[in-house]
């Protein structure tokens, strides 16, 4: 009897216990029933907020799925421009679960990666059709922000020449992302490159224009170099000239003041002209130390010598 009694409180406390669910932050949690997804009176899916609810026990599934924006790497791809020109992009997307139905449905259980498999796919497509339509300048300049609008908009509302947001049924156009409950929020470029071979290529090329133009620079800085060098040279010379003008006149004016001075000196003071004449004439005779002059003491030629003559 007792162990009926545990048994039969085990089975409530278990019972019980499978009737509560718990959808954590940061997740919507959706019930199946045998399988399918419940749904309200307008045939709308049953979506649960985080915290705590009950289902039917043994009958009901939960399954939890991430309402947050999710980040998807894309690894660099080769994409072929208008003009038939190779370049690697890397990119990514930011998206959410827009339709936890559809999601979980189109993905096989809400599986995330399979649902990146076929955002990516749609994505390579879009943008390798969208960059068919550009050049290299406009990819890499004007239109890059106008090309990933036109490709979120496109992965959100489906592929068609002149669709508007309005008046194009999401839900029906099976090339829009809505048909995998899938909302793209943002799609960027993080980074443009060019083929290796093609780099290298335009590397080569880039540095022959550099030298070129190296080149047209140096010979111009040659060519003013030598006006300035040659400009120089006349300006030392005419200074140079002119200093020396300059210095003729100086030198022929003080030789003339000089002479002024000296014929003047010479009619005030007859003896300092006898004296200096001497002096020259010293200065003549004996400019050499091995010239040798004989002379009498009495000669008048060195009075200065003679200690014993009156001068």
């Amino acid at each position: 009897m007792r162990n009926t009694i545990i048994l039969i409180f085990t089975m409530l406390f278990l019972g019980l216990y499978s009737m509560f669910f718990v959808v954590k932050e940061g997740q919507k949690g959706i019930v199946l029933r045998f399988g399918k997804v419940i749904r309200d009176d307008e045939k709308n899916p049953i979506i649960y907020n985080p915290g705590l609810h009950i289902k039917y026990p043994m009958i009901d599934t939960v399954k939890n799925l991430d309402a947050r924006i999710q980040t998807m790497e894309n690894q660099a791809d080769r994409f072929v421009t208008l003009e038939k020109k190779d370049l690697i992009i890397d990119s990514y997307i930011k998206w959410r679960i827009s339709d936890f139905s559809r999601y979980y449905l189109a993905t096989g259980g809400g599986d995330i990666s399979q649902a990146e498999i076929l955002l990516k796919r749609k994505f390579s497509d879009r943008l390798r059709s969208e960059l068919g339509k550009l050049d290299v300048k406009s990819i890499v300049t004007d239109f890059r922000n106008k090309l990933m609008a036109d490709i979120r908009e496109s992965l959100n509302y489906g592929t068609s020449e002149n669709y508007t947001r309005e008046h194009f049924n999401t839900e029906n156009n099976l090339n829009s992302m809505a048909v995998l409950g899938i909302q793209v929020i943002d799609v960027r470029i993080k980074q443009i490159n060019l083929p290796t071979e093609v780099s290298d290529a335009i590397y080569q090329r880039m540095r022959a224009e550099r030298e070129a133009v190296a080149r047209y620079h140096r010979s111009q800085g040659q060519e003013e170099a030598e006006k300035l060098r040659a400009l120089a040279d006349y300006e030392v010379t005419r200074i140079l000239a002119e200093a020396e003008h300059q210095s003729l006149i100086i030198k022929g004016d003080a030789d003339a003041e000089t002479a002024k001075l000296y014929a003047k000196a010479f009619s005030d003071y007859p003896e300092f002209y006898s004296f200096i004449r001497r002096l020259r004439a010293y200065e003549n005779s004996f400019n050499k130390r091995e010239d040798i002059m004989i002379l009498k003491l009495n000669n008048n030629f060195l009075p200065f010598m003679n200690i014993k003559q009156d001068y």
